[in-house]
């Protein structure tokens, strides 16, 4: 597998081939300068973006693939979208700042970003033809979902790949969005199982019109996360403690394919905070080296993806799938929220913009309070986390947990002991602070996945303890930026002389 893809065009006639696909479909693609800094447009052009509906496959949804929609995912505000969680809800001192991910568009996850980034670094390198070529997506859902949206868009054909245990609104997303249904490939299992991905992947590889866009072990998933997310929690951070001088304490987020974590990177370099890395309890690998099956879907694990750079965590966090499952179900029945409501005295509003919050949103949540309880994090020191995707996604999950667990249904006597036990009164367990002598050991567990399955080779592996090589990822952004500008160029017919 190729390691680390370079900013230079490879290939000149491939390169030309995509760019005059794009100029027949009149695209003009965003940098990751500008998705990560969205200008105003012109009113000529946010005319014509504001016209087109945010779940339209069309190239304008290019333009709001960023952290700054607006509710109605059509308009644009100043600040990132987020929820302030505090003390009466979360038990503890600490605020907690949620960026709510569901404002992108066409999948309402964040996942279209890193997807879109994976995509652009093939295309302005000249490294994928679109006209006969097909774009393969492994994911536990969100992602490859993102990736068929902009394949779409891009006028490519998009194959995605995911456990066939997945919620099934993303197979009915999948469904309506995809050119053939052979292009959802059903793998064995759920959530943790990966490596049954990357091998079906490895049977299509076998197929040269396949290419892998494997967010597990492609860099510019970390830049772009890097670039967009870390910026829009520092802006949600900055427009919160306008009115008093807060510290920044930590950034927290399950690992997933461990793009979202890379924000924690750019904020520690900003402003010094600390870096949790969250993970089921029921698949403990970087807590225990562990495994196992869990349903906390959007954070596939049972190994260290190559993109994660573990040497810069702070804290691993465990979370159980009973809570988050739990969690998911308080908030998304009546039961739960007239409780919360009228029994809790919380802010109909605040109740209400949990729309907004997935399962995977459930985890990073419980376990920022986790980490606020074990630091004890006082009232001026502020944890910033992600909800990924919204709480629609997630509606069979709730009716299959609560037929399977509430036979007699959900209660309000039940809803008072979620919101007491997995919220007000959740334990701070499973909480580990890294020491090097840990950090090496969650490292080299990547081993067995990317050198021994997956034949990167072992300097490469290496390579990726030192800051340094994190460093050359982050300064390759003006480069990444140039490409797509003058791929852009040549595509609009300014560079035919």
């Amino acid at each position: 597998m190729t390691f680390l893809i370079d900013p230079s065009i490879v290939d000149q006639q491939t390169w030309r081939k995509a760019t005059s696909q794009a100029r027949k479909l009149k695209l003009k693609l965003p940098t990751f300068s500008q998705l990560a800094h969205p200008e105003v447009p012109s009113a000529r052009l946010w005319g014509e973006i504001e016209s087109v509906g945010p779940d339209e496959p069309n190239a304008a949804n290019l333009y709001r693939m960023h952290w700054y929609n607006g509710t109605n995912r059509k308009s644009r505000d100043w600040v990132p979208g987020h929820i302030v969680l505090r003390k009466e809800f979360t038990g503890v001192d600490a605020p907690i700042i949620v960026l709510l991910g569901n404002r992108f568009p066409m999948i309402g996850a964040h996942k279209v970003l890193p997807a879109y980034a994976a995509l652009i670094e093939q295309l302005v390198t000249g490294r994928f033809d679109p006209g006969e070529q097909k774009a393969v997506w492994p994911s536990t859902g969100n992602y490859c979902r993102g990736g068929v949206a902009v394949s779409r868009i891009l006028g490519c054909r998009g194959v995605a790949v995911l456990p066939e245990g997945m919620s099934r609104e993303r197979f009915e997303w999948l469904e309506k969005w995809v050119s053939d249904p052979s292009d959802i490939v059903r793998t064995p299992g759920t959530e943790s199982n990966v490596k049954e991905i990357y091998d079906k992947c490895a049977e299509l590889r076998a197929d040269d019109s396949n290419v892998i866009l494997n967010q597990f072990s492609s860099f510019s998933n970390y830049l772009i996360h890097y670039t967009c997310t870390g910026r829009a929690a520092e802006e949600a951070f900055k427009a919160f403690k306008a009115d008093q001088d807060y510290e920044l304490a930590a950034f927290v987020s399950a690992t997933g394919s461990s793009g979202t974590i890379a924000a924690g990177d750019f904020l520690k370099t900003r402003w010094g905070s600390k870096t949790a890395a969250v993970e089921a309890i029921e698949c403990p690998t970087m807590l225990n080296n562990g495994y196992g099956e869990h349903n906390i879907q959007g954070i596939g694990d049972k190994h260290i993806p190559l993109i994660q750079n573990v040497m810069n965590h702070d804290f691993v966090v465990g979370v159980s799938d009973r809570v988050t499952d739990q969690l998911n179900l308080l908030f998304g029945s009546k039961t739960g929220r007239n409780y919360l409501e009228l029994r809790r005295g919380l802010e109909p509003a605040l109740v209400r913009s949990f729309d907004h919050v997935g399962i995977s949103g459930f985890a990073n949540i419980v376990a920022a309070i986790k980490l606020a309880k074990q630091m004890a994090y006082g009232p001026d020191q502020v944890i910033l986390t992600v909800a990924t995707d919204s709480a629609s996604l997630y509606q069979s999950e709730r009716t299959q947990f609560e037929q399977a667990h509430y036979s007699r249904g959900f209660d309000e006597i039940n809803a008072a002991e979620t919101f007491g036990a997995c919220l007000l009164g959740v334990a701070s367990d499973h909480v580990v602070e890294l020491t090097e002598t840990k950090r090496r050991a969650i490292f080299n567990l990547g081993y067995y996945t990317w050198v021994e399955q997956q034949g990167v080779a072992v300097a490469d592996f290496e390579r990726r303890r030192a800051q340094s090589f994190w460093n050359g990822i982050q300064d390759s952004l003006n480069e990444w930026d140039r490409l797509t500008n003058e791929f852009n160029n040549e595509a609009s017919g300014r560079n035919d002389g």
